[in-house]
């Protein structure tokens, strides 16, 4: 019956998996155990369930250790980034970004260039376009860049760029090169053996199913020493019980992208989810299975994809351009009202299958669209 079997397409937003809430419940109902305790061993525990999730975050991006820490989001990592690079870098320089972007990141960018000295430049989606093209990345981006921030896979297209040929030109223009991984990890292999930019940015939401709060930031071992965040505090010593006020000093590797107290309680919550992606086989194959499904449902029904139909381009989304006259709130309120759980930005419909969606969701997202449209 549909009411007892959802059909869930949010994971571009959220992400689920099964026995997701009980697992979640029973590593909060730990960590509230040793946190309510009435003894001196809280933080020991909780410093050792945060250990388990930067160790996980870790090995799913190849990342070297103590090159990777957590943050409590994609903006406050990339601000630790920018307030800790030295002015070199960026003064005088441009910041190099793509239009399609997470607004977040944008919205850090524009405000802190006076301050820092560069000059943001933003690549435009062409007239026509739902994403912007690598070539115009490429053509904006010359030596006076000091920084590009790439999306790995974008929020509103599902637009998976060619991390390796925009990597190469970045290094041919001396520039500093992040991404932003958030929409494609836990769906789109990354590794930064593999691929090795100067940092990364990510949540733990979406494929990977995680909880808000529980973001990362890595950076390449031999770039860390240059950094000193403006953002810092306790914890971004070597030994955070060091409180000399006049003896402040970073810590060697990552660790110096803390500051104040960690969001443990986010990482915690995020463990089972990481524990559960790691055990994880042919989550990609299940995903490009539905996904083909959707694109010819589209087809069927004659509405505008807004994602690329090349696979090596696209990340686990698959946009739809709803019809001028069609009214998105009501086509998301309807298919919910259907236990089909999508969401619009604009008009463009946001579909993501994930590990709890089967192909009979697929069918009835369209059985209602066709009944709607």
């Amino acid at each position: 019956m549909t009411d007892e079997d959802p059909a869930y397409f949010l994971y571009h937003s959220i992400g689920l998996y099964p026995g997701k809430a009980r697992e979640m419940a029973a590593a909060l109902a730990e960590f509230s155990e040793a946190w309510g305790a009435i003894d001196d061993a809280q933080w020991p525990k909780v410093l050792a369930a945060r250990a388990r999730f930067l160790e996980l975050w870790r090995v799913l991006i190849d990342a070297p250790e103590g090159s990777l820490t957590s943050a409590e989001n994609v903006t406050t990592a990339l601000f630790s980034v920018l307030g800790g690079l030295p002015p070199t870098y960026l003064r005088g320089k441009k910041v190099l970004i793509a239009a399609d972007c997470f607004p977040s990141l944008h919205f850090l960018l524009n405000g802190m260039q006076e301050r820092l000295g560069y000059r943001l430049e933003t690549v435009p989606v062409r007239q026509g376009d739902f994403w912007v093209r690598d070539e115009d990345m490429i053509a904006a981006w010359d030596e006076s860049v000091g920084l590009a921030l790439l999306t790995l896979v974008t929020s509103t297209s599902s637009h998976r760029c060619d991390i390796d040929a925009l990597l190469a030109h970045g290094r041919a223009m001396g520039s500093v090169v992040g991404v932003d991984l958030t929409q494609g990890i836990g769906i789109i292999p990354f590794s930064v053996e593999k691929t090795p930019v100067d940092f990364v940015v990510s949540t733990t939401l979406k494929w990977l199913c995680g909880t808000p709060g529980a973001g990362i930031v890595q950076m390449r071992p031999d770039l860390i020493g240059e950094v000193r965040p403006e953002l810092r505090g306790w914890f971004s010593q070597d030994d955070p019980f060091q409180w000399d006020l006049d003896g402040f000093d970073y810590a060697p590797d990552a660790r110096r992208f803390e500051h104040g107290t960690p969001s443990v309680l986010a990482c915690v919550g995020s463990v089972p989810a990481l524990e559960w992606h790691a055990r994880q086989e042919g989550l990609l194959a299940q995903n490009r299975a539905l996904t083909v499904a959707v694109i010819d449902g589209a087809r069927e029904l004659g509405l505008t994809l807004a994602t690329p139909v090349d696979e090596a381009r696209r990340g686990g989304s698959v946009m739809l351009q709803l019809p001028a006259e069609a009214d998105p709130a009501a086509i998301v309120n309807g298919l919910r009202d259907r236990r089909v759980h999508v969401d619009a930005r604009g008009r463009v419909l946001r579909v993501s299958p994930g590990a709890v969606t089967e192909l009979r969701h697929v069918e009835r997202l369209f059985e209602g669209l066709r009944a709607m449209l």
